[in-house]
């Protein structure tokens, strides 16, 4: 079985909370012995994976296989030409790690984005802008990170696709049973 879920802001990626008060995925009524797939931060939002599948998460998380994630990231600022050519090349070090090249590309049309509770701070002098993001890797809070060290702080990050899979219909703090064919699009590239 392999569920799709949209993780809202401020929920743990896991079963058992590390603080008290802390909202998990035990608050969402998953069928029994389902897993999550990968992790997003508590502070971030979107689709997210799990599984009952032994194995599941290896072949669709191992380096090897390359396995494309795409993000939207509002921003900071505007990222000029050569920020999103630095991100697009690689080589960003985070934590020691030289991160893998990447499919990025400011998104000219802010995407449609239930509100976020708390909201999003705004700045009236600094403007924010939407990026599209497709990594093949996911190492702790890299996006977040890369996109700080070109100088364009994440102010929100959604995970909108896994593989081809979009996930589409998703509220947030909803999820569905995926069939045969929403799985297949999961592992095309």
């Amino acid at each position: 079985m392999v569920l799709a879920f949209h993780k809202p802001y401020g929920v743990l990626c896991q079963f058992t909370p590390d603080q008290p008060g802390q909202r998990t995925l035990a608050d969402f009524d998953f069928p029994k012995g389902v897993y999550p797939v990968g992790r997003l931060d508590m502070d971030s939002e979107g689709l997210l994976l799990l599984s009952d599948e032994p194995g599941f998460n290896h072949r669709l998380l191992d380096p090897k296989t390359a396995h494309p994630r795409t993000y939207h990231a509002q921003v900071e600022g505007v990222p000029t030409v050569e920020a999103l050519e630095c991100l697009k090349r690689g080589g960003i070090v985070i934590q020691g790690h030289r991160t893998l090249p990447c499919a990025a590309r400011l998104l000219e049309i802010q995407p449609v984005v239930e509100p976020r509770d708390p909201p999003v701070r705004v700045r009236l002098s600094i403007p924010t802008s939407w990026l599209e993001l497709q990594l093949t890797e996911g190492k702790n809070r890299q996006v977040r990170r890369m996109t700080a060290a070109i100088g364009f702080p994440t102010l929100r990050l959604i995970r909108v696709a896994m593989g081809r899979y979009q996930g589409a219909g998703l509220v947030s703090g909803t999820w569905q049973k995926l069939g045969p064919d929403e799985i297949r699009q999961i592992w095309q590239k």
